[in-house]
């Protein structure tokens, strides 16, 4: 199983963002900066999720108060630092991946073979995008609330998954034409 550190080997020992078209690279730096700014938001959004629960916890121990917000809120926060982070750990190659074949390929199948599994996650994210996107348009238009007592209107998470996702889909994008304005350069 590969965390994506070995993908610069892999790829021929160039880090393919880096290098290529001039534009993508601009468009790539870009994308980090936003990126870093995300992962510092996520990481506050983890640790407001895990005061809320705590707070929560200690106040049904300590005064047998039931607080009916707490769960909801915090899974808000943790499905928009799941989503908006995922840009990130792919900029770095940091999802999990199988490398099973990585060892009988040559360095040109390899790059060949990162390219495909670009290629199909970009459509998977991209489609993924668009319908959290219709899903946000749709609980803005009408009005969606979850179920729960507190009913928090829906197109909160449904933002943050939607621009997690599309954000995640210009990372893969951008990596898919470094890769192949890098191929292109002698």
């Amino acid at each position: 199983m590969s965390h994506g550190f070995e993908l610069a080997e892999a790829a021929g020992g160039v880090e393919p963002v880096a290098t290529g078209h001039p534009l993508v690279a601009a468009l790539a730096r870009s994308l980090a900066v936003l990126n870093r700014l995300v992962v510092l938001s996520s990481s506050v959004a983890l640790v407001v999720a895990s005061v809320i629960l705590s707070y929560s916890v200690l106040v049904r121990y300590l005064f047998k108060a039931p607080t009916y917000w707490q769960d909801e809120a915090s899974v808000f926060l943790l499905v928009g630092a799941t989503f908006l982070s995922s840009a990130h750990v792919q900029e770095r190659r940091g999802h999990v991946g199988i490398e099973a074949l990585t060892g009988f390929l040559s360095p040109r199948a390899n790059r060949l073979r990162l390219l495909a599994v670009d290629l199909a996650s970009f459509i998977f994210c991209a489609f993924f995008a668009w319908k959290s996107w219709t899903l946000w348009h749709e609980a803005w238009v009408d009005g969606q609330v979850s179920s729960s007592t507190w009913a928090p209107p829906l197109w909160i998470p449904y933002s943050v998954m939607a621009a997690g996702m599309t954000l995640l889909s210009l990372q893969i994008l951008l990596q898919i034409l470094a890769f192949l304005s890098a191929e292109r350069r002698p």
